[in-house]
């Protein structure tokens, strides 16, 4: 699923500040993932040999539209916050190409660090250990614009803005210290000073998933304004299928490190395909008693990643495997505007497994007999 650059007019965006940054032109897609890996060692031994690999990261190919929320699902373990920091360049990636924007990164004619930092920032889970606990969270919010040029008073003034931006008083929260806050205010100290650089996207790795659930509404709504009045691109996180199908236009689903299923929102919400996407979104509680699951979707834990399935990886769990899914790993194919892809045997007519011959591919996965 390669990603290409593509050429348009450059756009016009909120001012003219985001109108210069907008290199590629409303065609271009904002972020362009190509073919990343990421593996982790294995050592053992009292010279600490490699004894093995994590494939945290395989082989994971995707593209984020401008002004586009892509949500990521999956299950713990699946790879989803190592993905976020590959793109955040906080650990190495060991294969791969990113685009930002119509310019590669990392490279000598392409992007520098600082330059995505710029316009790629990221707002972690923990609220509290992500804040400097020694420094008042008016001067975290400023560090950044300081590093990257900005003189102490006006950083300082950037910071009170956009403390009142995220909604908490300047005079009364900007000299206050991490500790002295509540979850949902670090929550927002966290994204203002993602926003104190004026990006163009944020990452957000379960945001909101630590907070109650009305701080997590007003966060929730926070970050729809901010998309707005910011003209921001999201790559949203999380483990909370509903909050997903809220705040997402499209949804990534991963599964041991690798894509499963991509597409519309409601295009998979409604009618996924891939066994594992059906599972996940069918552990969802019902508020209604009478639609209460007796038996869980999908039972046991997902394999070893440092010793994965051959084939497709999701197999050991699949109801519907078959030989040839021990043999050949499923791929997605190409990525469209508005395509809905899927990486299993049974949506691919040809594969050699029993339910895929006459599929057109636009057919939800079937429902496992009894």
């Amino acid at each position: 699923m390669t990603q290409t650059l593509q050429t348009a007019s450059p756009a016009a965006g909120p001012d003219g500040q985001a109108a210069a940054r907008d290199r590629g032109g409303t065609a271009q897609p904002m972020l362009i993932a190509n073919h990343l890996k990421k593996y982790f060692a294995l050592r053992s031994g009292m010279l600490g040999g490699r004894a093995g690999e994590v494939k945290a990261v395989d082989d994971v190919s995707f593209s984020v539209r401008k002004g586009e929320t892509l949500g990521i699902v999956g299950e713990s373990g699946c790879g989803k916050s190592t993905l976020a920091r590959l793109l955040m360049h906080l650990i190495p990636m060991d294969e791969g190409e990113m685009i930002f924007d119509g310019d590669p990164v990392g490279t000598p004619s392409g992007l520098t660090l600082r330059e995505l930092r710029r316009d790629l920032q990221m707002v972690f889970q923990d609220s509290y250990s992500s804040l400097n606990p020694r420094l008042p969270v008016q001067d975290s919010i400023a560090y950044g614009p300081r590093v990257h040029g900005m003189d102490r008073i006006s950083a300082r003034d950037l910071a009170r803005g956009m403390l009142d931006k995220v909604g908490l008083r300047p005079d009364l929260f900007g000299a206050r210290y991490p500790h002295e806050l509540s979850g949902g205010q670090r929550q927002r100290i966290n994204i203002a000073r993602a926003l104190a650089l004026s990006p163009r996207m944020l990452i957000l790795d379960e945001a909101v998933s630590a907070l109650d659930k009305s701080v997590e509404a007003q966060v929730l709504n926070l970050l729809r304004h901010l998309k707005r009045d910011f003209n921001l691109t999201y790559l949203f996180i999380s483990h909370d299928l509903a909050v997903v199908r809220h705040v997402s236009d499209r949804v990534l689903v991963m599964y041991l490190g690798q894509i499963v299923e991509i597409g519309p929102v409601d295009a998979i919400y409604d009618a996924p395909r891939h066994p594992y996407s059906k599972a996940l979104l069918d552990s969802r509680l019902a508020l209604d008693p009478g639609e209460r699951i007796d038996e869980a979707p999908i039972t046991g834990d997902p394999p070893n990643p440092a010793n994965p399935p051959s084939g497709c990886r999701f197999r050991t769990r699949c109801p519907f495997a078959e030989s040839v899914c021990s043999t050949t790993m499923p791929t997605l194919g190409d990525e469209g505007p508005d395509a809905h892809l899927v990486a299993c045997h049974m949506m691919a007519p040809g594969s050699g497994h029993s339910r895929a011959a006459g599929r057109t591919g636009a057919q939800p996965c079937p429902v496992p007999a009894l």
